[in-house]
C-alpha cells in the first residue's frame, strides 16, 4: 500500500507513461487546426432546474451558468436512464438501455456477488474488451483520462477503467468501500490505490469534489500539448449531503440538508469554474469542448428529507417523477456545451439527445472516420456547430426499478409502459411536458408505432430478463 501526501495524491499518475506510447495522428501530415480537446464534466443527482441557466433562483451557480451564456443549453436532454450505473453505460458505450451490458444498478441474476455495506448483492460491470468513449478517443490519438466516478465495475477488477480506455485514472470504485464517500480514506491513481492519511481515522480534511477538481486541472495542465479527452465524474449531489462547510448559504434560514445540498452545488460550480480557468490558462479555450451535464434526475433516495429538498429548489420543476422514474423527472438532464468560436454564444436547442449520442458525437469532433456500427445514439455536432438537425429517431430507455418497464420519445411524443407491463400511456410534450394526460385513445397507430418500438429497441439479457 502506497501513502500519498495530499499534493503527491492530486498529481501521481501511474499510467503517464502508457499515454507517450499511444500511436498519435497527429503528425500523419498538415493539420488544418488543432483536434479539439474534450471535457465531459457529468454530476450526480443533479436536477435540471438545480442550475441558474435553467432558472433555479435560490442556488447560484455563475460557472455553469458562464458556460450556457458562452455556448448552447439543451431544453430536451436526457440521461441514458433513471439510476447511476446504466445512464453512464450508455454515456461511454453509446448503447441504449435495451443494449447495454449493465441495465440497472444491481442485477436479477448472474453477474458477480458483492457486499454493499452489510448487504449482499449483484452488480454487473462493462463485459472483457468491451469498447467506450475513451477506446475510441485513444484510437483517434488523444490522451484519455477519468477522474471521480466510474460506477461500471460492480464487483469485478478487470472492468476498471484502465481496462476500457482510460490511460489515466484518478477517482473510486465500487468493489472499494475506502474509495468511497466524500472524505474517502483511500483514492485509486491507475491501478494503484493509494492512502489519503488526511482523512483518516474519521478525519475529514479533504473534500472528494475539491480532489476530482484538482486532478482534473493536474489532467489539463499535463497534457495540454496532446489532444485530451477527460471524463470528471462528479459524485456531487449525490447523497449523504456533506460539505466542509455551507459556505455562501450558512447565514439562510433554511433547513440544514437545504443549506448542504446547496453548498455541495457551490462547490460543483467552482470545480467547473477551476476546470474553464485551467484551460483558459493554458490558452486553449477554443481549442477545448466543454460539456455539462448530470446522470438523471435529481433526488437520490426516496426520503422524506430528500424529498423535501428538491421540492424546496424545485430541482426538476414541473417536471413528473424524481430518479428512478421513467416519466421526464427522472430522466431529464440538463446539458450545456462550450466551444468557443464554433457553438454560436447564448444558443438554445430543442433537439432531443441523450447519453448515447455523446460517443458518436466525441468522434466526430476528433475526426475519428472509424465506424461504430452497434451504437444507438446519434452525432449531434450538426446541432452544436449550427449545422442541421438530427435525423427522426426513437430514443429509448428501460428500467427495473422497482420491477421492469420501459419508455422511449420520438419526436413530441413520449411513451411509456408503466411497472408490471399495464397499457401504455402516450403524451404529447410540446403540450404537456408534465405528463399529466393520458392521450393514448385518441392517438391509436401512434401507440402501436412504440408498441413496434418497444419491442424492437431491446435485446434480452441474461442478467435482468
Amino acid at each position: 500500500m502506497t501513502t500519498l501526501t495530499r499534493r503527491a495524491l492530486l498529481s501521481t499518475t501511474a499510467q503517464a507513461t502508457m499515454a507517450a506510447a499511444l500511436p498519435s495522428i497527429a503528425h500523419a501530415g498538415p493539420q488544418p487546426r488543432r483536434r479539439p480537446n474534450i471535457i465531459y464534466i457529468i454530476a450526480d443527482d443533479l436536477g435540471v432546474y438545480d442550475l441558474g441557466c435553467y432558472g433555479q433562483k435560490k442556488i447560484r451557480t455563475p460557472n455553469i451558468d458562464a458556460l450556457a451564456a458562452n455556448g448552447m443549453l439543451f431544453n430536451s436532454a436526457y440521461g441514458g436512464a433513471p439510476i447511476c450505473s446504466p445512464s453512464r453505460c450508455a454515456l461511454m458505450t453509446g448503447k441504449n438501455m435495451g443494449h447495454s451490458t449493465i441495465r440497472d444498478n444491481f442485477a436479477l441474476q448472474g453477474g458477480i456477488i458483492g457486499k454493499r455495506g452489510k448487504e449482499s448483492v449483484r452488480r454487473i460491470g462493462l463485459a472483457p474488451g468491451e469498447k467506450t468513449v475513451a477506446t475510441a478517443m485513444a484510437e483517434a490519438g488523444y490522451v484519455t483520462g477519468l477522474v471521480g466516478k466510474w460506477h461500471l465495475d460492480g464487483y469485478d477488477p478487470n472492468a476498471i477503467p484502465t481496462r476500457h480506455g482510460f490511460q489515466e485514472f484518478h477517482g473510486w470504485l465500487t468493489q472499494t468501500e475506502t474509495t468511497q464517500g466524500y472524505f474517502p480514506t483511500q483514492w485509486y491513481s491507475g491501478e494503484k490505490l493509494g492512502n489519503i492519511p488526511e482523512n483518516a481515522d474519521g478525519k475529514q480534511a479533504v473534500y472528494e469534489t475539491d480532489i476530482c477538481t484538482d486532478q482534473a486541472c493536474d489532467f489539463i495542465r499535463k497534457n495540454q500539448k496532446s489532444p485530451f479527452f477527460l471524463t470528471l465524474a462528479y459524485n456531487a449531489p449525490h447523497s449523504p449531503h456533506i460539505t466542509p462547510t455551507t459556505g455562501s448559504y450558512a447565514g439562510r434560514p433554511w433547513g440544514e440538508y437545504e443549506k448542504n445540498y446547496a453548498a455541495m452545488i457551490e462547490f460543483l460550480d467552482a470545480g467547473v469554474g477551476a476546470v474553464v480557468q485551467t484551460v483558459r490558462e493554458a490558452g486553449l479555450e477554443k481549442d477545448t469542448v466543454i460539456f455539462v451535464s448530470s446522470d438523471h434526475g435529481p433526488r437520490s433516495e426516496p426520503t422524506a428529507e430528500q424529498t423535501e429538498v428538491v421540492e424546496f429548489f424545485d430541482s426538476h420543476g414541473s417536471l413528473r417523477g424524481y430518479k428512478r422514474d421513467l416519466y421526464e423527472g427522472g430522466i431529464r438532464v440538463p446539458l450545456i456545451v462550450s466551444w468557443p468560436g464554433h457553438i454560436r454564444a447564448g444558443s438554445v436547442s430543442d433537439e432531443p439527445v441523450y447519453h448515447p449520442d455523446f460517443l458518436p458525437t466525441a468522434v466526430a469532433l476528433a475526426g475519428n472516420g472509424r465506424l461504430y456500427p452497434d451504437m444507438d445514439g446519434a452525432d449531434i455536432s450538426p446541432v452544436l456547430l449550427g449545422r442541421g438537425g438530427i435525423a427522426s429517431r426513437y430514443l429509448y430507455w428501460e428500467t427495473y426499478e422497482p420491477s421492469f418497464w420501459q419508455a422511449a420519445r420520438h419526436g413530441r411524443w413520449k411513451a411509456v409502459k408503466p411497472v408490471g407491463g399495464g397499457e401504455i400511456q402516450l403524451f404529447d410534450l410540446l403540450e404537456d411536458s408534465s405528463e399529466t394526460r393520458d392521450v393514448s385513445a385518441e392517438n391509436s397507430a401512434i401507440v402501436e408505432s412504440f408498441v413496434r418500438c418497444f419491442k424492437e429497441c431491446r435485446v434480452a439479457s441474461p442478467n435482468y430478463i
